[in-house]
């Protein structure tokens, strides 16, 4: 995470089409898996799926079972809970140019090797 940066805490549902599409495309594989823990400023652990742009930290609130539900219940994704090829390559020729969503490709992809 790069420092100073507002970090935002919000509900995945709540965010715009084309920052669902980029976390979408970040998170290929589903979201279940990356799943972070922290605690809120009251104390209580928290669950969230990290993201990162240009000008802000997101936390997207959700359990593990609604990040599964979440992919389950999207057409985007598979029955296995992956992002379609198709639709990864529509969003890929859409976000690619973006360097958050580059970096946190490339993050995703040495997490995984």
């Amino acid at each position: 995470m790069t420092p100073n940066k507002p970090r935002v805490i919000k509900d995945y549902n709540k965010l715009d089409k084309d920052l669902q599409e980029q976390i979408k495309f970040v998170y290929a594989d589903g979201f279940a898996e990356n799943l972070i823990h922290f605690f809120d400023k009251n104390g209580v652990k928290v669950t969230a799926l990290p993201f990162e742009t240009e000008d802000r930290y997101y936390m997207l609130r959700m359990t593990e079972n609604e990040a599964v539900q979440i992919v389950d219940e999207d057409d985007d994704f598979d029955d296995d809970g992956f992002l379609k090829d198709n639709v990864k390559q529509d969003y890929e020729d859409k976000y690619a140019d973006l360097d958050h969503v580059a970096d946190q490709i490339s993050e995703e992809d040495d997490d995984d090797g």
